[in-house]
């Protein structure tokens, strides 16, 4: 799925419902929290502070909910998610082609 057709499919699910997208301070809320799930996956992966008994965690599950509110985000205020990525892409490509040791080169 690219990310076109993964932000339509995000549109037409919030579509069928009255109350549509949240406001955009409610995503960021939304955003934050999706991402301390992410974090405590992590976290637990690491041996860092899990609670006892606790499950680990799925880090697939949770990256998909994050990425799902972003996407919300991005359709609410109309960005289109291939071209922004496509931009950050290029501009990493060229501010950071030569901010690390390259695998092919000893």
């Amino acid at each position: 799925m690219t990310l076109k057709e993964a932000q339509a499919r995000v549109d037409a699910w919030i579509g069928q419902f009255r109350e549509g997208y949240f406001p955009p301070l409610l995503m960021l809320a939304r955003l934050a929290e999706e991402l301390g799930e992410v974090a405590r996956v992590l976290a637990h992966r690491e041996g860092k502070k899990p609670k006892p008994g606790e499950p680990e965690g799925d880090l697939a599950e949770e990256l998909a909910d994050l990425l799902f509110v972003l996407i919300s985000l991005a359709n609410r205020e109309g960005i289109d998610l291939e071209e922004a990525l496509e931009k950050a892409l290029a501009k990493y490509e060229a501010r950071d082609k030569e901010r690390w040791s390259r695998k092919d080169s000893q």
